[in-house]
């Protein structure tokens, strides 16, 4: 499904793509134009915390611009799935979005799944902030495929849930075949792998079914919020892996981004921010409350001990690492060895 903010948004993007492939100055919105922007978010209902983000960015725009600038926003499933979204974001189709970049379009946006990039909160919230160094990183590749990074989302620390059994160790994952759903994005399926599982990329529309028909045993790399509100009728246990750190991206296409003058662009700039910086303050308050609820409703939480820990984090890190520098780069990877968490 291909859909368009408006008509007339569709023609001064055309427009603005016209006159930058002839050299001249883009056309750009005035600021006492009404303006009609796409926003979606690829999972999350209306009442979750990604659908209650992307809600309060339409309506502080809305209130800052004396609703002037409206937003159309879709939630989890509305109008397609992850790699569906991301692609009509990239051509233009949906204005802003909250979601994971995908990988298709440049592979060194994996650095945002590397695993056990960072190993405690205070290091994954410095890492991830707006200007911190993986923020760094990532913002020029996106840029280079046509968006605008505007802020991250982090939700916290992912891990393992699973129906009637569960692993802590690579040889106990091994010794049991347990079947995981993970994301199809580069590296998580490697990650999975390493840590003794078998992976299985899935898309989220059809993580329910397959682990309802048993196509899988369980979930991956999502925080516990995720696996309990979607699955809790399915899976018995959540083991709290922490390797990776789930964080989400606010993403504007660079076209739209242009098409807006200074002051709009920051009336949008500064909503996201807001949003932003809530989360930060929040996200792992908000982690452990699910943690909480997860547990009074029966899903058994298991943090792997010390011993357990260091050996997946070594593990992992001499499997994937080298393969994820084939496609991120040296110089990325040197970057990360230099600034990645160091294991206690």
């Amino acid at each position: 499904m291909m859909l368009k903010s408006s008509i007339k948004t569709s023609a001064k993007i055309a427009a603005v793509s016209a006159v930058a492939t002839l050299g001249f100055i883009p056309y750009t919105w005035a600021s006492d134009e009404a303006i009609s922007l796409t926003m979606a978010t690829e999972s999350g209902d209306r009442e979750s915390p990604h659908g209650l983000a992307v809600k309060k960015i339409a309506d502080l725009v809305a209130e800052k611009s004396d609703g002037r600038i409206s937003m159309n926003v879709f939630y989890q499933g509305e109008i397609g799935g992850p790699q569906e979204l991301f692609d009509q974001l990239v051509r233009g189709n949906i204005d802003l979005f909250l979601g994971w970049p995908q990988t298709s379009y440049d592979e060194r946006l994996g650095v945002l799944q590397l695993p056990y990039l960072t190993l405690g909160w205070d290091d994954a919230l410095e890492a991830y902030s707006t200007d911190g160094w993986i923020s760094e990183i990532v913002e020029p590749v996106l840029s280079d495929i046509g968006l605008k990074y505007l802020g991250p989302f982090p939700e916290g620390f992912g891990g393992i849930a699973t129906a009637d059994t569960y692993a802590t160790s690579y040889e106990e994952a091994q010794e049991k075949g347990i079947k995981l759903r993970s994301q199809p994005i580069f590296p998580l399926p490697q990650t999975i792998q390493a840590m003794g599982f078998q992976a299985v990329p899935i898309d989220w529309s059809e993580v329910y079914t397959s682990i309802q028909t048993g196509v899988v045993d369980g979930d991956s790399s999502n925080v516990i919020y995720w696996d309990y509100t979607y699955f809790n009728d399915l899976l018995d246990y959540f083991v709290h892996s922490r390797h990776n750190f789930s964080f989400y991206t606010f993403l504007m296409n660079q076209r739209s981004w242009k098409s807006l003058d200074e002051e709009d662009r920051g009336i949008i700039s500064d909503a996201v921010s807001t949003v932003v910086n809530e989360q930060f303050q929040n996200a792992q308050a908000e982690d452990q409350k699910w943690i909480q609820k997860a547990q009074e409703e029966g899903m058994e939480y298991i943090e792997p001990t010390d011993a357990e820990m260091k050996a997946w984090v070594e593990r992992v890190r001499e499997k994937v690492w080298p393969q994820a520098e084939e496609a991120l780069g040296e110089d990325i990877m040197n970057t990360v060895r230099e600034r990645a968490s160091t294991p206690e």
